[in-house]
């Protein structure tokens, strides 16, 4: 997408001071993250990780006097996937959402802190956030796709943009679609409607419309969680293969999938940050009670 202006790029934008909110004594318990080697930086522990794409500073959300995230600190390192796991309600989703400024869209809802991408503020008023969300796409619980064709739901995004040329449509469907390891099943009915697709193609054409307009990040909702296991395992191999290409944060409640396709977790527990470490060193020894009682199905 064409920016208007130099401002309208959260690269480009001069980060403000951070919203002067009160914080819940509950943030207390982010003292469990690692120690940074750098002031000010917190790296997955034992994970020499990229550069963070994402950086969340004593970050809080807020519906409103509730503080559902808590005074979160944590870096998305770049090219990498991280999980972000807990129970239900504890704070996951609206974690998620805030990456990409989905929580404007709830009355009422407020942030305190930071949340940085690629070091510029999120919160800035002065973002264009259709380019923030195009720069960060979104894949949902359950597949959105548009009652249109298969061809049209991937181009939608280009479209917007303002690609009118069709060879150059095509081109871009198909990268995107083989991107989404869905092109074989779909390149003979491009103009078939997309409703009538299965569950876990409609997800992956959700992924493949996320892709057409060439994110950075890409956040994925528990993408999972309305799929059958052969779907799931499509879905995983496909975010296998999408790493380093891109940055990837997905909220799963399924342990198994965050221990397959994650390399860093983050554990939330009522909106407190708990642990965030490198995906294999928290399932196998993690430095919090509350951390290992989770994973090994003690609650939650």
């Amino acid at each position: 997408m064409t920016m208007n202006s130099e401002t309208n790029d959260p690269r480009e934008t001069a980060a403000p001071a951070a919203e002067n909110r009160p914080h819940s004594s509950a943030g207390s318990a982010q003292a469990s993250q690692p120690t940074a080697p750098q002031e000010g930086r917190r790296e997955p522990a034992g994970m020499a990780s990229p550069g963070p794409h994402i950086r969340a500073r004593e970050f809080s959300v807020y519906y409103g006097a509730f503080e559902a995230v808590k005074k979160v600190t944590f870096d998305v390192p770049e090219g990498l996937v991280t999980a972000i796991i807990g129970p239900s309600g504890c704070g996951k989703s609206t974690l998620l959402r805030a990456m990409n400024r989905m929580n404007d869209l709830i009355p009422r809802c407020t942030t305190g802190g930071e949340l940085e991408f690629d070091g510029r503020n999120i919160y800035d008023p002065r973002i264009d956030v259709v380019v923030l969300r195009t720069r960060i796409g979104m894949v949902f619980q359950k597949p959105n796709v548009f009652p249109k064709s298969i061809f049209d739901n991937v181009a939608y995004g280009p479209r917007l943009q303002g690609q009118k040329k069709r060879r150059e449509l095509e081109e871009i469907v198909e990268t995107s679609l083989r991107q989404a390891a869905l092109w074989d099943e779909v390149k003979d009915r491009l103009e078939d409607n997309a409703m009538g697709l299965s569950g876990g193609q409609q997800q992956r054409l959700c992924i493949a419309r996320a892709l057409a307009v060439r994110p950075e990040i890409l956040l994925m909702d528990e993408p999972t969680s309305a799929l059958d296991p052969k779907a799931t395992t499509k879905i995983e191999d496909l975010i296998g293969e999408l790493r380093g290409q891109y940055t990837i944060t997905i909220v799963t409640h399924n342990m198994q999938q965050a221990g397959r396709v994650s390399d860093c977790t983050a554990f939330l527990y009522e909106g407190v940050l708990v642990e965030f470490g490198r995906t294999r060193t928290m399932f196998t020894n993690p430095r919090e009670k509350q951390t290992e009682d989770y994973i090994t199905g003690r609650f939650g």
